[in-house]
């Protein structure tokens, strides 16, 4: 290793100017060339302010007031500009769509090279060479915005890489992408680092997915300040995810619960080289004693799809031949891959679009000649992103627009409204802006001003979305909640984590068709379904083998059962 660090944080303090108080406080960290790094740390805990100060766009976009010393390659940034920095850290943003500039893959790519005037035969080969590395050169003349979730990633990682940058920043590389494809990008990203030699930086939330590959160190920031700074090893032994809130690898997880006591002889930072001997006997012992829940549900259907089929343009299928009948107050996971027509469902169901062929009953009743309005009364859509359904400044009057608009006595308003504020946590905010609230916060508003017309189905589309593990957690046993209260709880999403612990039954699509609609234990437990629909095999699943359990689906399922059985206590 280069004794020379690549970047030198030294008593390093940012405050922005919008703020009473410093995000980062006093940072003293040296990465070296060539390590592949990871930043960890709950929500609003200053990593992506730390990943914005690598960049430039603090202080050049996000004004703010900087104490101590930032060098790169030596030289203190605060005496470059963002154009001089570009030259040296490449970033790779969360959202793909939002760094595209060119008409083709090839013109985005070639973007930074045409800026510094390349002559064009030395541009064509660099393109080419570039799109190689990533695997889009055969996709140079695409539409970016005709991509998949992976592409996409792939062509802004080469837009950033044409540069020969030393650096390569990933914010939130896996936000967006499915199982599989989250599963490739990280993948890419640790080809890059040993075919290449760079530096990575990844900041991400999802630890065990970025794991999947090897990681030199991870840092763990809470409340602006490096509280951790180990291998993937040290860190899952020691309590520190635990403290802070970041979900520990579900594997990590169950031997807890089976009571072995993780420690960094155990190499249990990858799943790969978790050495099992030491917990195979306790595994087992604790696998024999798991009682397997009933989740059967005996009550009536109340909403059905029988054989629908539709189509956009009338040429190419979106949804074909969907059959599913979902009972009264159950909680339901819809996944599959970027694609695989799980909204155009959500769509066809409060009636936003119009089914070619079949039909939607609810409680036996066809639906075909219900309004948008009159499905609304039953079906309620929280959207993924809560900003694009709050048209209020105030909270209670968000919470009372539907109401008001179907014209409902302003003194039961009030009754409704103070009622489900309390049953979302948002009774002592009753008074507050919008604004002042957190993207979670947001997220709940938007759920309660659903919920306070009373529908008998919800529907989320990815409720977890960005969120981290403490406030993934308080939004899911909210929706427990509801869910026991009798509401039919049907979620959209990306997320195996969610679906194995919250829904026991999940509805797989894979282009347009359902191929699976199962116990969420099988469906990650089924090579032939995880092919199909880009999602990825659970680490419980490769941990039951290791411990010599035959039946692995058994085990996911009694892992399950267990916590939730912890949760209810």
């Amino acid at each position: 290793m280069d004794s020379q660090p690549i970047i030198e944080f030294t008593n390093f303090t940012f405050q922005y100017f919008s703020q009473a108080e410093p995000t980062l406080h006093d940072m003293n960290l040296n990465i070296y060339p060539g390590q592949k790094i990871l930043i960890v740390g709950p929500s609003g805990s200053g990593k992506s302010t730390l990943g914005h100060c690598l960049n430039g766009l603090i202080p050049f976009s996000y004004r703010g007031e900087v104490h101590g010393s930032l060098k790169i390659n030596g030289v203190e940034t605060s005496t470059l500009d963002i154009f001089q920095l570009s030259k040296v850290i490449g970033t790779v943003l969360q959202d793909s769509d939002s760094q595209f500039v060119g008409l083709t893959v090839g013109e985005d790519i070639a973007f930074a090279l045409e800026n510094d005037n390349v002559p064009g035969d030395e541009m064509h080969r660099r393109v080419r060479s570039v799109a190689q590395m990533v695997d889009m050169d055969t996709l140079l003349t695409s539409s970016p915005f005709e991509l998949s979730g992976g592409q996409k990633q792939r062509t802004s990682l080469a837009g950033v890489m044409i540069d020969d940058v030393e650096i390569l920043l990933f914010d939130e590389p896996l936000a967006n992408l499915d199982p599989a494809t989250g599963k490739t990008a990280i993948e890419i990203i640790d080809d890059i680092h040993k075919q290449s030699g760079k530096t990575i930086i990844i900041i991400e939330h999802r630890l065990e997915d970025v794991l999947h590959r090897d990681i030199d160190r991870i840092l763990v920031i809470d409340d602006g300040r490096i509280i951790a700074d180990m291998d993937a090893h040290a860190l899952v032994a020691s309590p520190i995810l635990k403290e802070t809130g970041i979900r520990e690898p579900l594997y990590v997880t169950a031997l807890k619960y089976a009571e072995v006591k993780v420690t960094e002889e155990m190499r249990a930072g990858h799943i790969e080289t978790l050495k099992t001997e030491f917990s195979r006997d306790a595994l087992q012992t604790w696998y024999g004693h798991i009682q397997p829940a009933d989740h059967l549900n005996t009550r009536p259907s109340i909403l059905k799809m029988e054989d629908i089929s539709f189509s956009y343009d009338g040429i190419r299928p979106v949804l074909t031949d969907i059959n599913f009948d979902i009972h009264e107050g159950e909680m339901v996971s819809i996944v599959g891959k970027n694609g695989a027509g799980k909204s155009t469902l959500s769509k066809l169901l409060c009636g936003f679009e119009k089914e070619d062929r079949g039909r939607i009953f609810y409680r036996g009743k066809d639906l075909r000649d219900k309004s948008i309005k009159e499905r609304a009364e039953i079906i309620g859509l929280v959207m993924q992103n809560p900003n694009q359904m709050i048209s209020n400044p105030m909270i209670y009057d968000e919470v009372a627009l539907g109401l008001r608009l179907r014209q409902v006595p302003e003194e039961e308003i009030t009754l409704r409204v103070d009622k489900v504020l309390k049953i979302c946590g948002l009774a002592p905010f009753v008074d507050w802006p919008i604004s002042a609230l957190s993207y979670g916060q947001k997220k709940r508003v938007t759920i309660a001003a659903i919920l306070v017309l009373d529908p008998k189905i919800l529907i989320l589309d990815e409720p977890t979305a960005g969120q981290d593990f403490r406030h993934y957690t308080e939004i899911m046993e909210f929706l427990v909640k509801i869910n026991k209260l009798g509401v039919t709880v049907i979620l959209i999403t990306h997320d195996m984590h969610l679906m194995l612990e919250y829904t026991p039954r999940a509805i797989v699509l894979a282009g347009g068709r359902k191929i699976a609609d199962t116990a969420a234990s099988v469906v990650l437990t089924d090579a032939q379904v995880i092919a199909e629909a880009n999602l990825k095999e659970t680490s419980l699943f490769a941990l039951s083998h290791m411990a010599g359990i035959e039946d692995g689906t058994q085990f996911v399922q009694g892992f399950i059962d267990y916590e939730r059985r912890l949760k209810n206590r």
